[in-house]
Formats: structure tokens, sequence, C-alpha cells
């Protein structure tokens, strides 16, 4: 006989996992008491946010493939961790959130903390369901499991009842996790969506999701190379191609360049492999009309709910990435310079002006294109700093990119701490803004207790940036709540038993990154960013003039 506690642990260890990311409730003591016996193989990183803990488990199923695991209690710990949930859906990654529930005989009632996760998570996650009976743990977990990592990834949420984690059970815990083949596109799907880009004038690919296999993204990469078709990756998936092939031309993302906007509009067949349409990837739904586009759409998705969700394709083909991506042959037209063209605008785009700052973010990221390893990992959270990691850096084929699609700040330094928990040998390297940076500021702690730290480069400019270029742009002149007064983050960090120090000028960066490198515990540079310096092209007083120019002459 075993607790639902010792039940589920059993079973999650059976299905593969290592890590689970929380903060502890007396929701679930049963679990924690089975996670005692794990240690080494089932290892708690004990963070201090539940939003923290569920953005670890994030960026933990984006990084691996595998669930991101994250435990919280009831009530305020669950909502907190929201924000992971949501973030895990809009980037389409596994993960299973695992909240304390009151006792099953006090359900109804508001209870202390009582939350009905259905209701809260029904339209949030992929699957919300709460074990209600002991036995019934590995079935449900099961489930969970396989939900999480098919078709298009997601997180689950899986409310456990306190009783039930503590009533006895002699059911077997799950012996070991389900293999679920990918689906694959019918042959004479393959010839139909090879027939319509060979008929093309100008194809482009467009790709997205973080379930791509070694092996995919190669096939991927041979096809686009030998068919000689641009690839064009969404909003913040840049990593899943080698950057440095000929084939690719940039990413779809907020702050679309005006290039990667004409290769989507201006494209007459696209095939988009893995690719869930959102707003940004679409300028606003404006690249592509909706509901019928006027370019040829080949949809290829391993949910059929994707295809013909916001768009009717041409063909939709229900297939996963790598298997549809194993399945290409190459395509020959007289496309060569469509696609040199959008190549040679890529290069160019990483031309910039000097910046207006004493710390000049052009020559920063062009130092760490040079110095760091091939295998980095970049992180960011959310702000117009996000334009440096996103949109100046050449992500290899080792390299890797976790960046939140739901646009959330705070999510780069918990993601940051979850790849250093993944891989302890690899550099990695969050950017954060002074704005984004307080929003987790403390799972800095988090990092210091599991050995887990990343080097931490706060862009400290003193505003909200994005809030205040939309400011100036809709409001010019009229500042309102968007400039902070900051503490000394070299100092604070330094009390987590980071390296730390200020950056002031753009010279000092070299040495000071070094010194980051060297650091046997993290570092965090907090660099002297002048507001001026909003955007690489644009400062913040050219934005207001523009702005009040376009108002004088409306009226």
């Amino acid at each position: 006989m075993r607790n639902g506690g010792s039940v589920l642990v059993e079973s999650l260890l059976a299905l593969g996992a290592s890590k689970a990311f929380g903060v502890p409730g007396e929701s679930y003591l049963a679990v924690l008491d089975a996670l005692y016996d794990t240690q080494g193989a089932l290892d708690f990183v004990l963070c201090r946010n539940e939003g923290g803990a569920a953005f670890m488990a994030a960026a933990w199923g984006k990084l691996t493939g595998n669930p991101g695991l994250c435990f919280v209690t009831r009530g305020p710990g669950v909502t907190n961790a929201s924000i992971g949930v949501h973030t895990a859906m809009q980037d389409s990654v596994p993960m299973v959130l695992f909240v304390g529930q009151v006792g099953t005989d006090m359900k109804g009632r508001e209870a202390f903390q009582e939350i009905d996760y259905r209701a809260v998570f029904g339209t949030m996650a992929k699957w919300a369901v709460e074990i209600d009976s002991v036995e019934r743990i590995p079935e449900i977990l099961g489930r969970a499991w396989v939900t999480a990592t098919t078709g298009r990834p997601g997180p689950v949420v899986v409310a456990l009842p306190e009783d039930m984690l503590t009533s006895l059970t002699d059911v077997a815990p799950l012996s070991g996790s389900t293999k679920v083949a990918e689906a694959a596109a019918a042959p004479e799907a393959m010839d139909e969506a090879l027939g319509l880009l060979a008929g093309a004038k100008r194809p482009l690919l467009l790709i997205a999701g973080a379930n791509w296999s070694q092996a995919g993204k190669r096939a991927l990469q041979s096809f686009a190379e030998e068919s000689d078709i641009p690839v064009v990756a969404a909003f913040r998936y840049q990593d899943q191609i080698d950057n440095f092939s000929p084939a690719y031309c940039g990413e779809a993302g907020v702050g679309m360049p005006p290039h990667v906007k004409g290769l989507v509009r201006d494209a007459d067949v696209i095939l988009a492999i893995n690719t869930r349409f959102g707003e940004m990837t679409t300028d606003g739904y404006t690249l592509l009309s909706v509901p019928e586009p006027s370019q040829t759409l080949i949809h290829v998705h391993g949910s059929d709910r994707e295809i013909g969700k916001v768009y009717q394709p041409t063909l939709g083909i229900h297939a996963g990435p790598n298997a549809f991506a194993a399945a290409l042959r190459p395509v020959k037209g007289a496309w060569g310079e469509w696609r040199s063209k959008g190549r040679a605008a890529w290069e160019a785009s990483f031309e910039a002006p000097a910046q207006p700052s004493p710390v000049d973010m052009v020559a920063v990221t062009a130092h760490l294109r040079a110095a760091l390893p091939e295998n980095a990992i970049l992180t960011n959270g959310a702000g117009n700093f996000t334009v440096w990691p996103n949109k100046f850096f050449k992500f290899g084929p080792k390299a890797r990119l976790l960046a939140p699609q739901s646009g959330a700040m705070g999510y780069g330094l918990p993601a940051a701490v979850a790849a250093k928990v993944a891989f302890p040998e690899r550099v990695v390297v969050c950017f954060a803004g002074d704005g984004d940076f307080q929003m987790n500021c403390q799972e800095l702690g988090t990092a210091m207790q599991a050995g887990a730290q990343p080097i931490v480069l706060i862009l400290n400019n003193g505003i909200y940036g994005t809030i205040r270029a939309h400011q100036e742009r809709n409001y010019p002149g009229r500042v309102s709540a968007t400039t902070m007064e900051n503490p000394d983050f070299a100092t604070l960090a330094r009390a987590y038993g980071y390296h730390a120090e200020r950056v002031e000028t753009t010279a000092d960066f070299p040495e000071a990154f070094k010194r980051a490198l060297d650091s046997k515990t993290g570092a965090v540079l907090d660099l002297n960013i002048s507001p001026e310096a909003l955007t690489p092209r644009q400062t913040l007083s050219q934005m207001r003039a523009a702005a009040f120019a376009a108002k004088e002459s409306a009226q």
C-alpha cells in the first residue's frame, strides 16, 4: 500500500521526469514527502514565487521537448502560476502544472483558498482536470502526459485534492511513458503540396514550434537549400533553423523588418509548417487576408484543430513537423533571386547606427555574436530591449532562444535558471529590461540555491520602454506612469551571491562580460542605457517629434 503522493511521484519517475519546479504548500505535503526519496532522480527545484516556477516549467518544456513540471499550492499559489500556463499555451510547449486542492469533502463551499480549476483554466490550458480518486492517478497522469506532448503541445493543469493524496491504495504506478508516433502526410497530399510549390514564382517556407527533432530540422534545412526557397521563422522561433543557412531570411515577429513583411505579403505560395497563426507573425492579421489569403497557403500542423482556425488553406495537411520534413523532396523553380534578395536584406538588417547611449547595444550585440559559444542559450522576457537578442543575434544549429510568444514580462530570468538546471555546462545569457528584471528578480535566490546561475544583462534605461514608445506615439510629451526609480542592481545581485557590476560605457563591456563568463556563480551586469535609445533606428526624441508633426498635419 502507498498513498496518492507516492503513486504520483513514482509514476512521474516512470514517465522520465527528472526535475520539477515549484513553491511548497500544505495542500500537497504527501507529494513533497514522496519527493524526499527521489533526490538525484527526480529533484524539486525550490522557487521563490509560483509565477517564476511556472515560467521555469514552461521554459523547460520549450528547451527539452519534455513536459516542464510545476507544483504549487491552491488559490493564491495557482493564480500566481497562471502566467506560466498562459505562456506555455501561446508557445505551444508541453507543461504539467500540479496544484493542491481542498479536500473532496469541502468542495463547493468556497473553502480556504478553494478554486474551481476547470473553470479558471478551461480556456487557458490545453486540459484542466481534477483527480478525485487515488486509484485514478496513473490513468489521468498518463493522459495528461500524452495530452501535453502530442498534437499541438501545451500545458495541462492537474488538481490534487489533499485527502486524495493521503489516501492509501494498492494501485500500481505507471511503468513507463507511451510513445505516440507523429502524424504523417499521405503520399498524395505530399505530391499536391510539392506540386503547388513547384508552380510558384515566389514560394516561402514559414516555420514555427518547439517540437522539432534534430533530424527534422536537418531535413527541413536541406529541402530549403536544395530547393532554393527562403525560410522565415514565426515570432521567436528563429532558433529552429540554422540562421547561417543561405535559405534563412528572418523572423516574422514584433517589430517585423520591412523585408520580412514583403516576403510574407508578396509570396504566391506559402508552406507553413508547425505554425500557429498569431497576431505577431501576421502583423496583426494584415499580411494574409482573413479568412481566405490571396497567397496559396499550405498549412501543415500536428493538430487538426489549428488547420483552418484563422486562415482557410488551399491545402491543409495534418502532420507533425518532423514526419512532414522527412517526406519532403526538392523542387526547382526560377525563384533564386527572390531568395537571395531576402537573405541579403536579412544580413543588412544587422547594420544599425551607433546608439545615443552610454552603452551602445549595437556594439554590445556585435561583441556577443563573436564571444558567445555556438551552443549558447539566450533568454528574454518582454520589452523594447528584446530587439537585441531577437533581431541582432544569429542562431546557429546549436544555439537556442527562450522567449515568450505571450509577451510576458519576467520570463527571461526564470527561463535562464531552467536552462542552467537543464544544461549546467552551457553559457546562458538572459537579456532583461530594468522593469522586466524586477518582475522576477527574486528568482536569483532560486538560481543560487540550485547552483544554476546564468549571466544576466540588465538594459537599465529607467523606463518601461515599450509603453513609453506607445505613449510618445499616441500622446507625445505627456509622460505618465512609465518612469522608474530603480535600486542598485549590482548590490542586489551580490546579495544573492552573484558576480555583479555596473557597466557605464560601451568600452567597458568586453572586459566586464569576460569577467561574467569567468564567474563560477553567474553574473549580473547592469548596463547604463539611455532612454533615448528606445529602438535601434529611431530615438525617443525623434519618435515624439514625429508624433507631434503628425498631429499638427491632421489638424
